[in-house]
């Protein structure tokens, strides 16, 4: 039966005060300073209820900025190499998990049908702070320290509900995370303080170019200096709701390079049109069209060396997105292979089926902590390229290979919308290549 607003609303209340109860009773809680960043990032949602978002569209005034712009503080290596979270992490991930579990899931199949993530479970996460994961606490964020590790584990845990609400979710979060990241003071100035607000609008990465053999460093898109302003020229695809998007970060050629430079929608010359793919249909994929838009440019934001990398972490971000769906292929796998039955016992007990599912296991965990290394690599300041690489080739090769494993296993039941796998294997044909969207 499909979930009434009012219902998801009443559920998104309870879900928030649940994790309040539950995160005040951690022993790690009782520091008065750790408790203050849990109540920061659960507390108001609670407070104020679960507010429906609007797309109404809104003018961003320019704003100067005081002095150098904020940025998140480097998180302290650590003494040896651990990929266990901290606690911390382990409450944010906790917050997305039970998302994920109780939101979600439940209405994943629905979201994908009619092409749209629901409003009440977009402002549950909106009123969670999940998608201030990337905004220093400084400019009103969560972030004490940029962690490219607790933004892998929310989209992992937020994709093990589904691929697609998550990336829905969570595309605005990357356009907040792109200016509190490479922004300077204006920028962050004019445009945080909407996202850090009660409505935060709906905005969306552009990367993605609708050609064969997509290079995200040579674009199709153009951006031409004339006096004070930059015109731009180009096709951008599979751009999450962008009908309603009421700011984008735009990827472009800017004298040679690649660069990104915030558009306001309602620019002449800007328009969307439908793009829908064969996955991440809860995203409401569209394509979106600049001819001569013109912007001023101050809105240029970061430097080619900060559009590599977005590019990186949102290769990055899409291999944590395959995780969390890789895992929930496996989680209904296991179960249903020790209770379908065939010729008098369980399939499970065949080497056949055993072998392949060890080899989902055995993938799916190469993909994580690959993925994990590169996040760790990030957040200590090394040189993640290669890290990433790996993670990005390691999504596209073994994430398709583990939705097409899925299917298999289930036979006919994998080919129809009664079980989940269909739209899983969708879903991770895109972790492995599309660009930009998501960052961590």
């Amino acid at each position: 039966m499909a979930s009434t607003p009012s219902s998801l609303a009443e559920r998104g209340q309870r879900l928030g005060l649940k994790l309040i109860a539950k995160a005040g009773g951690l022993p790690a809680l009782q520091d008065p300073e750790r408790r203050k960043k849990v109540e920061r990032l659960l507390y108001r949602g609670a407070v104020s209820g679960f507010k429906a978002q609007t797309a109404a569209g809104r003018a961003f005034a320019k704003k100067k900025g005081s002095g150098d712009p904020e940025r998140a503080a480097a998180r302290p290596p650590k003494q040896m190499f651990d990929l266990t979270p901290d606690e911390d992490q382990a409450t944010i991930k906790q917050v997305a998990k039970d998302l994920a579990d109780e939101m979600i899931r439940p209405i994943a199949a629905e979201s994908d049908a009619n092409r749209s993530v629901p409003d009440d479970v977009r402002a549950a996460a909106t009123e969670m702070g999940l998608g201030l994961v990337g905004v220093p606490a400084s400019l009103e964020g969560i972030a004490e320290e940029r962690s490219a590790v607790t933004a892998a584990l929310v989209l992992e845990e937020l994709a093990r509900g589904d691929m697609g609400i998550a990336v829905g979710l969570m595309a605005p979060a990357a356009v907040a995370t792109a200016i509190a990241s490479y922004g300077d003071a204006d920028q962050q100035a004019t445009y945080l303080p909407a996202f850090t607000g009660d409505n935060p609008p709906a905005a969306a990465l552009a990367f993605q170019e609708p050609q064969p053999l997509f290079d995200p460093s040579e674009l199709r898109t153009v951006a031409t200096t004339e006096g004070s302003d930059l015109v731009l020229h180009g096709v951008k695809a599979l751009v999450p709701a962008a009908d309603t998007a009421e700011l984008f970060v735009v990827s472009a050629m800017v004298d040679g390079v690649a660069r990104m430079v915030v558009v306001e929608p309602g620019a002449e010359g800007l328009t969307t049109e439908d793009d829908p793919a064969m996955g991440l249909r809860a995203a409401n994929t569209k394509r979106l069209h600049l001819d001569g838009v013109r912007v001023p440019k101050t809105n240029l934001l970061g430097s080619a060396d900060d559009h590599r990398d977005a590019v990186r972490r949102a290769r990055l971000a899409w291999a944590a997105l395959a995780v969390g769906t890789g895992q929930a292929v496996l989680d209904q796998l296991i179960p249903y292979v020790k209770e379908r039955t065939a010729f008098g016992e369980p399939i499970g007990q065949r080497q056949a089926v055993a072998f392949t599912i060890s080899n989902i296991g055995i993938e799916l965990d190469g993909l994580r902590l690959t993925t994990w290394k590169a996040a760790s690599r990030l957040d200590r300041g090394e040189d993640a390229a290669a890290a990433i690489a790996s993670a990005r080739a390691l999504a596209a090769s073994h994430g398709a290979q583990i939705g097409s494993n899925a299917v298999q296993m289930l036979g006919g039941h994998g080919f129809v919308k009664e079980y989940d796998n269909e739209r899983w294997y969708r879903d991770l044909r895109a972790a492995g290549v599309l660009e930009g969207v998501v960052l961590v």
